[in-house]
């Protein structure tokens, strides 16, 4: 066996199997997380294991899923309960290593080489993890267990659910070289296609082909893949720090009429702005760069981006930020249709920055105060119980409650 432990976690059917812990109705009923279910737009996000048996798939179009699975309870998606399940999974793995990392809402890396000495080795802290996540969460995971990254995670796919496989240096040939070459991590569709014309359809294939060949036809991916197969993935497991588990949250909307105006579009900002900070104060994340992305009338649409100085989570900043690039980015050609902020590149409230000496950290620190008392007061008496002076220039225009419709983006492994 190699010198690392390292595990792989991932939640079964994450979205789907925390709406059955939410909606006891519906156990022993096929259920999916996505889109729209009143309009039938969207793809499906997740599908339980019992609408999998029909042909439910990841991606597939609502209309689809419901032609081969009539039964089926699509469900709108809720990120912000599944990050707080995600938060709280990372609260258990902390027990067994600060070398967490995350790979979306549902995934994490465990470097859990030092607790082994103390917990027993990598299978019998795995099994703990997995029974706790039941005991604790109700949830199932299924769990690798191997000596680096790539293997550990193709241990965690190799058997599902609630499943934990070992592919230590002495038997990963045995177990993973037999899988398709598709099932290692960054072998896309096109990728796939491209090894299936020089005969390579298995791991095994992939590991025994010359890296030259490779890199002919793949570039600098073919060693990497190369090195993947062959278990030469030496990439540590971020130490837990800083790093959120997704990489961006963000909120738009279409208005009821065109935008018009600067005052229009400074409107819809702010009550965007107000939801992205919420759900980031909320996740206990901050973010260091505000995009805006705008649509006009006539469907054209663009997106731009600024890096702030400090990350923050204060509706303020987003909203002047988000504003600022508006006013320096649009010269209304067109009038407005629709609109989106997002806070982007997220780090945890751990993240640790210089302050400015030449700043107001006291006017910032009230700011955060008083967006945590809103966020208090909005949840115990509703979203409109208390609004920015702002939103009665228009009350039409501002009565958008942009909580409810928003969007989280995972990370990439070499991200």
């Amino acid at each position: 066996m190699g010198g690392r432990t390292i595990l792989h976690s991932d939640i079964n059917c994450c979205y789907a199997a925390i709406e059955h812990l939410h909606r006891p109705e519906l156990n022993g009923k096929p259920l999916a997380v996505g889109g729209d279910p009143e309009s039938r737009h969207g793809i499906i996000l997740t599908a339980d294991y019992i609408a999998k048996k029909y042909g439910v798939k990841t991606g597939m179009a609502l209309w689809q899923a419901k032609q081969l699975c009539p039964e089926l309870n699509i469900i709108s998606p809720r990120m912000d309960l599944y990050l707080r399940f995600s938060k709280m999974a990372h609260e258990i793995y902390g027990e067994y290593t600060d070398r967490q990392e995350a790979f979306g809402i549902d995934e994490s890396w465990l470097d859990v080489t030092d607790s082994v000495g103390i917990k027993g080795d990598g299978y019998k802290i795995a099994a703990e993890i997995n029974n706790r996540m039941k005991q604790e969460l109700g949830i199932t995971v299924s769990i690798g267990v191997s000596f680096n990254k790539i293997f550990a995670k193709l241990g965690s796919d190799y058997k599902k659910p609630d499943a934990i496989t070992t592919m230590y240096d002495g038997e990963y040939q045995e177990k993973a070289w037999k899988l398709p070459a598709a099932d290692l991590l960054y072998v896309g569709r096109s990728t796939r296609l491209k090894l299936e014309k020089l005969g390579i359809r298995t791991i095994g294939d992939l590991a025994q082909t010359e890296e030259k060949i490779l890199n002919c036809y793949l570039g600098k991916m073919g060693s990497i893949l190369w090195a993947f197969a062959n278990g030469y993935d030496d990439s540590p497991v971020r130490q837990e720090d800083t790093h959120a588990p997704i990489k961006s949250i963000g909120n738009s909307t279409t208005t009821h009429r065109d935008l018009e105006t600067d005052e229009d579009v400074k409107i819809i900002l702010y009550v965007l702005a107000e939801s992205v900070g919420a759900r980031l104060r909320e996740n206990g994340f901050r973010c260091r760069v505000v995009e805006i992305s705008l649509r006009d009338n006539e469907l054209y649409s663009f997106t731009r981006q600024k890096k702030l100085n400090y990350a923050t989570n204060i509706t303020e900043e987003i909203a002047k930020e988000a504003y600022r690039l508006f006013r320096a980015n649009y010269d209304w050609r067109k009038p407005l249709r629709s609109i989106g902020v997002r806070g982007a590149d997220l780090v945890n409230d751990n993240y640790w920055e210089q302050i400015d000496l030449f700043g107001n950290q006291q006017l910032r620190e009230k700011r955060m105060r008083a967006d945590t008392a809103v966020d208090d007061i909005r949840r115990r008496f509703g979203f409109y119980s208390i609004q920015r002076g702002l939103m009665y220039q228009d009350r039409k225009l501002s009565a958008v409650n942009a909580r409810e419709d928003h969007t989280v983006h995972p990370h990439g492994y070499f991200g």
